[in-house]
């Protein structure tokens, strides 16, 4: 039987940034990964769809060449090399990983783990132990219980990611993060996208004035939208649906499945550890710990925020606990950005959430129209809602347009400091930015 400190059984952000930062702090780590280290976000989630992403911008870039005085411009799409620069991307930060877990003090263990007891795991002949161990074996696509999801031409993302050429017509089952971004994808690369919808908005997670105009922007630039739909049933030439009582079919060469994610649990024989399941995963509590002594799970598999940056700082937060350090890490304050053109960002408090809880609070809002470097830039299609509370202290940020994910992330460190609208009415901003428009909201 092999000992060590900690046992961690996946290599996602959460898996080998932790391990990383435990035999940096002396520890001993065995780490168990039974496919590519890196984990969904780095081999076939947010790595080659970001990578996507920047060719759809320059093609939609290209398509308004002659605004900026670029006349009679053509080009002609080779998805090949599209999809070879993806995968050059992926292998290189897998790569990196490899490396990274290559460190003196971690053993990279190439076998599913499974659990034997509460402090003990067996993967392939071998039996290891450890007073710790860490559970981050992420999530997998979730299918839709609708007859005919098993026809060749349903995909997920992990297969869409793999596609040979851009299909004709894409169907999208769900405008959830996935389903937007890969609506904005193929849709600025050629394909007619629809995307089917059981809810009312898309992004549940945005506020609602926000995530309207985004898909609104999106709707302009060809992307059909049919909300308040339900699958019935997938066929071998697309999906049929239900609106509000009256049935409609979408012709498709491809239908992506994009109904969310659940935690990969399965083959963990988490019973065997005596560790709780809920319906959105492994329970945990504020410090990642589950019901049983020295287990904890991280990232996706326990559902509390199913985002690579979130198991990151969890995964950090585990060791800092195990470590006895004190940290700073706010697990209840996340940012997180949505890669369609333009983005969209968020943190904290959506409106509606405000009105529900009877707070006092104020909305103040901002248009990327009335911004100087958003209109050199050309790119005046966006908005912006920043609350705070009674007392002036900043409490979320919704916003769309262009570098969102960027302006969030500013909002985001100063709600991590606890700071007011007044303080960052005085904070300095270059000019021109596009960050001026949060300034210019709260002068």
């Amino acid at each position: 039987m092999t000992t060590s400190d900690i046992i961690i059984i996946g290599s996602g952000p959460g898996g080998y940034r932790a391990a990383a930062y435990a035999a940096a702090n002396g520890l001993t780590v065995t780490i168990f990964e039974e496919g590519h280290v890196g984990g969904t976000c780095l081999n076939c989630g947010c790595i080659p769809t970001k990578t996507l992403c920047r060719n759809a911008e320059i093609v939609e870039t290209l398509k308004k060449a002659d605004t900026f005085g670029l006349d009679a411009l053509s080009y002609q799409l080779n998805f090949q090399r599209v999809t070879a620069r993806k995968n050059q991307v992926v292998e290189t930060l897998r790569s990196g990983v490899e490396t990274l877990l290559s460190a003196p003090g971690i053993t990279l263990v190439r076998e599913k783990a499974h659990f034997i007891d509460s402090k003990t795991v067996a993967a392939g002949d071998e039996t290891y132990t450890a007073q710790h161990i860490i559970i981050a074996t992420g999530s997998q696509s979730k299918m839709l219980p609708v007859p005919g999801i098993d026809k060749p031409i349903v995909m997920t993302s992990t297969e869409l990611l793999d596609i040979q050429e851009v299909p004709q017509r894409l169907c999208i089952v769900g405008a959830g993060v996935i389903g937007m971004e890969f609506a904005s994808i193929f849709s600025s690369l050629g394909s007619e996208v629809t995307v089917v919808e059981f809810l009312k908005e898309c992004l549940p997670a945005l506020d609602s004035d926000v995530a309207k105009r985004l898909r609104q922007t999106l709707s302009k630039r060809g992307v059909n939208f049919l909300m308040q739909s339900g699958v019935k049933e997938v066929t071998d030439t697309g999906v049929v649906y239900d609106r509000k009582g009256k049935e409609g079919a979408v012709e498709a060469d491809v239908v992506l499945i994009a109904t969310g994610r659940a935690p990969r649990i399965d083959g963990l024989d988490l019973e065997k550890a005596g560790v709780e399941v809920g319906r959105g995963g492994i329970i945990t509590d504020e410090h990642l710990r589950t019901n049983i002594p020295g287990i904890y799970a991280i990232g996706d598999v326990n559902g509390r925020m199913m985002l690579a940056h979130a198991a990151t700082f969890q995964g950090l937060h585990v060791i800092n606990n195990i470590l006895g350090k004190e940290d700073n890490i706010r697990l209840d304050l996340i940012p997180a950005a949505i890669f369609t053109l333009p983005e969209a960002g968020c943190v904290g408090m959506t409106e509606e959430q405000c009105k529900s809880s009877c707070m006092a609070y104020t909305c103040r809002k901002g248009y990327y129209r009335a911004n100087g470097k958003a209109l050199a830039m050309d790119e005046t299609e966006g908005f912006v809602k920043l609350m705070a509370d009674g007392e002036g202290r900043i409490i979320g940020c919704h916003l769309f347009g262009a570098h969102a994910a960027d302006l969030v992330q500013e909002v985001s460190s100063l709600m991590a400091l606890g700071a007011t609208t007044d303080q960052l009415r005085d904070i300095v901003h270059i000019h021109p930015t596009l960050s001026e428009i949060l300034q210019e909201m709260v002068m």
